[in-house]
């Protein structure tokens, strides 16, 4: 019979919108999740988009989304059965502070790991601060970097800080499992979102930030986003080996079309660097691609894309989701309910010796208290789980003891890694001096007096790991990954599926040899499926997953989160993968392989955005920084060069008091629905007063009354936030070549368990001697050589 991964795990689920994502990602690992909702129904049954015209409680399509699997039980704070439940779960979630949530102490269940997810944090200066999703990004440094210079910094039409936090909450979770001990666990949604930009800091670049070209959204000199007959592409000009094949293969597609200049076909592509164009360069380079894609549909290039392995990637809608042969081919989408269409899942699994249920959704959201109440026994994490939990010291990192081995290059999988190096497990990346990874190459395309070692997105991502040199093509050094395989509780790559293979490496030839073995692969369109082998990073997937689409303003062309959101996203779901993993290992003692999709990580965290169309057929598309729910709501001017702040009213009382103080006491503006019909009006209104003071004193006014009014935050406002600094965000790390590096903590804090980086960002290579002779056994004799063959770099 097949068993999930977190089998037997009891999750007594008490949060508002921001966590409600974390239960469903643990029910459909297997956890046995029960919201406990307030008499009146959870606040969310009450958020759009509905079911049609519908109004009642059993109606939200966003509510559907993040609660299928769960049992819905109702009840006062002060029911005794409360108590009962309490005693019998593992996890508790919550969301302190929440209009409408439940806001029950922690001393209630001193037994479980509680989870409690707040806007800064628990405790700091800014941790009594009210905060939605549009504060969270205003505060984080990813929306001043987002949209065009000549207007407001931009959100993502759906809650992206929602996201983010609702994975890192889940591998917080399971990491407080993970200990052996009962923890509370502190979330910070602000920190969970910073970390997502990826290195992002003033301290690294010296530099406030910027918001991209007018003439295209831009990563880098040239712009990403291109108009076709249909919609828009996204294709970036950036240099690297990765790339360069997309390059040479595009030359020869627009001669073909007969759309080439000398621009194209007598470039070096090999030697590309955009860090190098002039204005006149990147004129000539854009202007044959704009002609090309213009006479094309988003179809006919995606095909082109995925036939030719090509980086190009269209802007997707739920309706080409929909109707995508990958995912079709994958089974993301299914039944639940009377909901068809209905987005299940965010990975696959299976094993060598038993079977394994594949993480997913198995039945619809529940109706508000149909029960039944769960008749658990009195238990805790401390009772199960401590007798197969690596002896730890008191306080040690929650994954001290775990041995894991990382293959790949980019972001998705140093990310997902990262989360056990700060939290005590060794982590080994294979890497190759003879074929750097592009992130450290980047560093010498820009060139860096360090090189290879003067990356700050390398060093970002992979502070706390040791590094071995290894060439996979040589027999020693693949016979060394293969003794490493060996010695790893668990294997991660996210490498496109044929690299794997092409070495030997993959699961389905090692199982052989290690029959218990953990791996989990994140690549951008997963193992199987027709599209399996297309080549893409982060802008790829943005682009594909819907985050793309729904960032930007409706008069001018799509610009995507800024950090190219699913490079940051899909690894939180790939980490609480690997989490989940080892713990079924730990209760079973069997392997397992796990297949993540980068894309259907974002498109899974976007669920309600893909309901609303395959219910109702619409959806909405990007809306500057306006939301559907309240009015005003955006990034309003201030004092200052370049200085904002965002602002939401979340009930007619809160926009009384505003409108009190901006002198705009319209009685006819006094509802929700008059704002949303008026909100030019409005939002001028605003503008002209908050225009003529500082971000400060707005601050400072409208938080006292309760209003969510937080500054728009550039990279060093980041890095001076004093809420950060109270939480121990940076982490100040001698680094070999760089000297002092500031490395960033990720979104939470475990209370019994050292949050810790126990080195910097290792150079290339740097641990090959210890790894090999301290870690292998292998004799210094051996090793060199290894070294004399070219098996060890």
């Amino acid at each position: 019979m097949a068993e999930s991964l977190l089998q037997g795990i009891r999750v007594v689920d008490l949060a508002a919108e921001p966590g409600q994502i974390t239960g469903r990602i643990l029910a459909d690992l297997g956890a046995e999740v029960v919201k406990l909702e307030p008499r009146s129904g959870d606040p969310l049954r009450s958020v759009g988009p509905m079911i049609g015209d519908r109004q009642d409680s059993e109606a939200s399509l966003r509510f559907a989304a993040w609660n299928a699997g769960k049992t819905s039980v109702a009840a006062d704070a002060d029911d005794s059965r409360i108590d009962a439940l309490l005693a019998g779960a593992d996890v508790v979630i919550d969301t302190p502070g929440w209009p409408g949530a439940h806001a029950l102490d922690p001393a209630r269940a001193p037994h479980a790991v509680w989870v409690r997810i707040t806007p800064f944090g628990m405790a700091g200066p800014r941790s009594g601060w009210c905060a939605t999703d549009l504060g969270i990004m205003a505060a984080s440094g990813n929306m001043y970097s987002t949209g065009f210079p000549d207007r407001a910094p931009l959100r993502c039409s759906e809650p992206a800080a929602y996201a983010h936090v609702g994975p890192e909450a889940a591998i917080a979770t399971l990491s407080g499992l993970a200990s052996g001990r009962p923890q509370v666990i502190d979330v910070s949604i602000q920190e969970t979102v910073i970390v997502s930009n990826m290195g992002a800091l003033w301290d690294y670049a010296r530099d406030r930030g910027s918001r991209g070209s007018r003439a295209g959204a831009r990563l880098g000199a040239t712009r990403e986003i291109w108009k076709c007959k249909d919609g828009w592409v996204s294709f970036g000009l950036r240099g690297g080996v990765a790339r360069a094949p997309t390059y040479w293969k595009m030359t020869k597609i627009l001669e073909a079309a007969g759309c080439s200049t000398p621009a194209w076909s007598q470039r070096d592509w090999d030697q590309f660097n955009q860090n190098k164009l002039t204005k006149e360069d990147i004129r000539e380079i854009e202007a044959p691609l704009a002609a090309y894609f213009s006479g094309r549909t988003m179809a006919e290039l995606y095909e082109m894309a995925a036939a030719d392995n090509i980086m190009l990637a269209t802007t997707n809608s739920p309706r080409e989701m929909v109707s995508s042969s990958q995912l079709a081919a994958r089974s993301m989408f299914g039944s639940l309910g009377s909901i068809d269409q209905f987005p299940t899942r965010f990975a696959l699994a299976r094993g060598a010796v038993r079977p394994i249920e594949s993480p997913g959704a198995k039945r619809a959201a529940p109706r508000l208290a149909e029960g039944p109440w769960p008749e658990w026994t009195p238990r805790g994490i401390a009772a199960r789980d401590v007798a197969t939990t690596p002896n730890r010291s008191k306080g040690a990192g929650a994954w001290e003891g775990t041995k894991i081995l990382e293959f790949g290059s980019g972001a998705a999988g140093p990310i997902a890694s990262r989360f056990f190096a700060e939290h005590g497990a060794t982590v080994i990346r294979i890497e190759s001096r003879s074929r750097p990874e592009f992130l450290r190459t980047m560093a010498v395309a820009m060139e860096s007096p360090y090189g290879v070692e003067g990356s700050g997105i390398f060093g970002a991502l992979n502070v706390g790991k040791k590094s071995v040199a290894l060439n996979l093509k040589d027999p020693g050094g693949l016979a060394v990954a293969k003794q490493l395989m060996g010695w790893a509780d668990l294997v991660l790559e996210n490498f496109a599926p044929k690299a794997m293979r092409g070495f030997g490496l993959d699961y389905d030839s090692m199982v052989e040899e290690l029959p218990d073995l953990l791996m989990v692969s994140a690549c951008m369109n997963g193992q199987t499926g027709p599209h399996r082998n297309y080549p893409g990073f982060g802008s790829q997937g943005s682009a594909l997953g819907g985050f793309t689409l729904l960032t930007g303003y409706p008069d001018r062309e799509p610009v995507g989160p800024y950090a190219t959101i699913t490079d940051s996203l899909a690894p939180r779901y790939c980490a609480t993968a690997m989490a989940a993993a080892l713990l079924y290992h730990r209760r079973t003692g069997d392997g397992v392989h796990i297949d993540l999709s980068q894309v259907e990580a974002g498109q899974y965290a976007l669920s309600p955005w893909l309901l609303d169309f395959a219910v109702n057929g619409t959806f909405i598309e990007n809306m500057g920084n306006r939301s559907p729910r309240t009015a005003p709501h955006g990034a309003f001017p201030c004092l200052g060069d370049d200085r904002w702040i965002a602002i939401a009213t979340w009930s007619d009382a809160q926009w009384a008091r505003l409108a009190e103080m901006i002198g705009l006491e319209d009685p006819s503006l006094a509802s929700t629905a008059a704002r949303l019909n008026r909100q030019d009006e409005v939002e001028r209104a605003l503008s002209a007063w908050t225009s003529t003071r500082s971000r400060e004193q707005i601050t400072s006014l409208l938080q006292a009354e309760g209003i969510e009014a937080v500054p728009v935050q550039d990279w060093q406002d980041v890095f001076e936030d004093p809420q950060l600094a109270s939480r121990g965000h940076f982490e100040r790390i001698e680094h070999a070549v760089l000297g002092d590096c500031w490395y960033q903590h990720n979104g939470f804090r475990l209370s019994g368990a050292q949050t810790h980086y126990t080195q910097p960002t290792p150079t290339l290579g740097e641990h090959n001697d210890e790894v090999l002779g301290e870690l292998l056994g292998l004799s210094p004799h051996r090793i060199d050589q290894l070294r004399q063959s070219g098996g060890v770099e």
